[in-house]
């Protein structure tokens, strides 16, 4: 790809992730002068993707410096977003706003990629019928809550419902029928990019993001790049081993992970409501029956929080992290167990490992794996932006 075309993206990116900034902010951005910023907008205006006005207030003396302002609502994407009990898409235009979105229950009914498809091809459907005129869908991005293949969208491993080598992607994208492609992530790791972009991992390139579903997710960045392994399958935090004694048992044929000491049955069962309503209201009940006092449910909170803190030390010996953000389930149950997890961190995590390490719930709550998944859609038009907007 040529040097100005790849020039167009980084301005577009900018807009992108950052919402309106002055030429100046630009120019200095990308270390470039203010006539080449000014010829990149003039482009990028052209083809539909930004705007110039002026700032909503000025002050002191001078002409006021034009924004550019991405087109939120003429150039957007479809991001999906397939959790254990929940299926979400939205309609996410330029620079990240979601304009128009739609959920529906998920059964927890074993391998259900037939349904799973349908479920979202109708919801996306629906989102492309309600489209204002003029609007432009440039791509479609999902998350899903399992190891994905790099390239092609192929669920290679599902746990909690049985998913292994589902070609999700292909057939999802083969349901749109829009001749758009489906770029698919694992959830943690599109959660994490999100965090750093637009949330609470912001300046801080070092990372991990640790997503609770009914299991744990990973996503870990490393200078700002996602730590993807040989295969793509890197950061399977919710299968550390913590508890290789007693431990309890993991759907992945293990004992003793993270994610069967922490996540949603581990907590549900400490709590005596194993045989109860499953699902985040659940948790969240849990918790706030915990902060109300109850005391089974404030020592099942206690416990989780304990293992919790270890598999965060963990984390922080390997990779020493200036933030570890805690999203999905886990934001629940880190703001009822924060005692526990800083008393674990300050045991086992070695202190030059932990002193500037922050411990903060995700900025972009319940939403940064889909904005993930919104992202992998954008993708295509950052890298090359002409292109696919008059493809769009």
């Amino acid at each position: 790809m040529g040097t100005h075309r790849s020039t167009l993206g980084t301005l577009l990116h900018h807009v992108h992730v950052s919402g309106p900034l002055t030429r100046a902010a630009l120019a200095e951005r990308m270390g470039v002068n203010r006539s080449t910023v000014l010829a990149l907008t003039a482009e990028l205006a052209a083809a539909g993707l930004v705007r110039e006005e002026h700032p909503a207030a000025t002050t002191g003396a001078g002409r006021p410096s034009l924004l550019v302002r991405p087109q939120s609502e003429r150039v957007c994407v479809l991001a999906f977003d397939v959790a254990v009990d929940r299926l979400v898409a939205a309609r996410v235009g330029l620079g990240g706003p979601v304009l128009d979105r739609r959920e529906t229950v998920r059964p927890r009914a074993g391998v259900d990629l037939d349904t799973v498809v349908g479920n979202l091809a109708a919801l996306g459907r629906e989102l492309i019928e309600a489209m204002p005129p003029g609007t432009t869908c440039v791509g479609v991005g999902a998350s899903y809550c399992g190891m994905v293949r790099p390239g092609d969208g192929m669920v290679r491993y599902g746990p909690e419902l049985g998913w292994v080598d589902q070609a999700f992607g292909a057939e999802l994208e083969q349901a749109l029928g829009l001749g758009l492609r489906v770029a698919v992530g694992n959830e943690a790791h599109l959660g994490a990019r999100a965090e750093f972009e637009r949330g609470a991992g912001v300046g801080s390139p070092d990372l991990i993001y640790l997503h609770g579903d009914v299991g744990v997710g990973g996503g870990i960045l490393v200078g700002g790049k996602p730590l993807g392994g040989e295969s793509g399958y890197a950061a399977e935090v919710g299968h550390m081993l913590v508890n290789p004694v007693d431990g309890r048992p993991c759907l992945c044929g293990s004992a003793g992970c993270l994610e069967a000491e922490t996540g949603e049955y581990a907590l549900l069962a400490a709590a005596g409501r194993g045989d109860g309503p499953i699902g985040r209201d659940a948790v969240r009940a849990v918790v706030r029956d915990a902060a109300a006092g109850d005391p089974r449910a404030a020592a099942a909170v206690a416990e989780i929080g304990d293992w919790l803190g270890i598999g965060v030390a963990n984390l922080i010996n390997l990779f020493n992290p200036g933030v570890v953000i805690f999203g999905g389930m886990l934001r629940d149950v880190y703001t009822g167990a924060a005692p526990q997890v800083a008393a674990r961190i300050a045991q086992h995590a070695m202190p030059v490992s932990r002193e500037r390490a922050r411990l903060r719930l995700s900025g972009l709550a319940d939403d940064a794996t889909l904005i993930g998944a919104a992202d992998l859609g954008f993708a295509g038009l950052l890298a090359d932006p002409l292109p696919v907007a008059q493809a769009g």
